[in-house]
């Protein structure tokens, strides 16, 4: 056993009878080890593409929702009085009347 540690820790496999099969072996490893880098590096800046895109979203909502509540101020009765006063317009003192139309039948 201690001989074995020994020789793998000198690296005499690389140098031995059958050291092409290992070499091999240990690209096809470092092959690996170079894609599961790329792989993880790919999903790292995914997760903060989309860390991102969700801080994007909230401030979106929030401006969104700020938009919303003006647009329903500016909708209130009140709001368009007070513009159309501005502009030299008021409301009719008298009522609106109602027309009412009456459809003559064609067979009479």
């Amino acid at each position: 056993m201690k001989k074995g540690l020994l020789n793998l820790l000198k690296g005499k496999f690389l140098v031995s009878d059958d050291a092409p099969r290992h070499w091999l072996f240990i690209l096809f490893v470092s092959f690996l080890a170079t894609v599961m880098i790329g792989s993880s590096h790919s999903a790292d800046r995914k997760v903060h593409q989309i860390a991102a895109l969700n801080e994007e979203v909230k401030e979106l909502r929030s401006e969104f929702v700020d938009v919303r509540s003006d647009v329903q101020k500016l909708k209130l009765e009140s709001t368009v009085m007070k513009i159309v006063e501005e502009k030299g317009l008021y409301p009719p003192v008298v009522p609106p009347k109602q027309i009412k139309v009456k459809s003559k039948k064609k067979d009479e």
